[in-house]
């Protein structure tokens, strides 16, 4: 894949962003002011749809405004506010979790992924997806929807997200990094609700 229509492509979809009607314009982390707010929205919005992980955390963060609070919850009060995201048994324990290690090393949220990995309920994706949304750090998130419009774009022939975000880093110069996440899946809740029509639209883009 060449490098400058690889360029073109993403920039087209943008602009088809912009003149879609009803496009999707909801930005998860961008909801909410404060780093905290940003981390746990981002872990649990893993495999949620955003609409439901924003109503169940403008509850959390109202109960829970800060780290220490959360990382003091009791699990079961947690469960019953957080139980409408996927997987929040899991997800519930992993937060607590978080809350705590952040809190044992000073309450300061780190801005490397070599350190946010280490976190429980953090990989690659949840990493970058935090920084470019909380430090504007160029980083590439890749979730269901970069991976599959990459796959089919030819960005990439890996279906292994560490292995896309990788071939991915190569393809684009660095300051189009941060921009590729947030296109990507305003496109993909916009056109691929019909698989058949972002197939079509991304074919003419070749």
């Amino acid at each position: 894949m060449d490098s400058k229509l690889a360029i073109k492509q993403l920039k087209a979809i943008n602009n088809l962003n912009k003149t879609k009607k009803g496009v999707m314009e909801m930005r998860l982390a961008a909801q909410w002011p404060r780093k905290y707010e940003m981390l746990i929205a981002t872990i649990l919005s893993a495999q949620t749809r955003d609409e439901v992980t924003i109503e169940v955390c403008e509850v959390l963060f109202k109960k829970y405004p800060g780290m220490k609070d959360l990382a003091n919850a009791n699990p079961i009060d947690v469960l019953k506010i957080i139980r409408k995201v996927n997987y929040s048994p899991t997800k519930t324990r992993r937060i607590i979790q978080t809350a705590k290690m952040v809190i044992v090393d000073g309450g300061i949220i780190p801005n490397t992924l070599e350190e946010l990995i280490k976190f429980p309920g953090i990989g690659r994706k949840v990493a970058n997806v935090y920084l470019v949304e909380a430090c504007k750090a160029d980083a590439i998130g890749v979730d269901t929807h970069v991976a599959r419009i990459s796959f089919k774009l030819g960005w990439t022939n890996n279906k292994n997200p560490n292995k896309i975000e990788k071939d991915l880093e190569k393809l684009f110069p660095k300051k189009y990094w941060k921009q590729i996440n947030e296109i990507l899946v305003r496109f993909g809740k916009s056109y691929g609700l019909s698989r058949k029509r972002e197939d079509e639209v991304l074919e003419n883009l070749k």
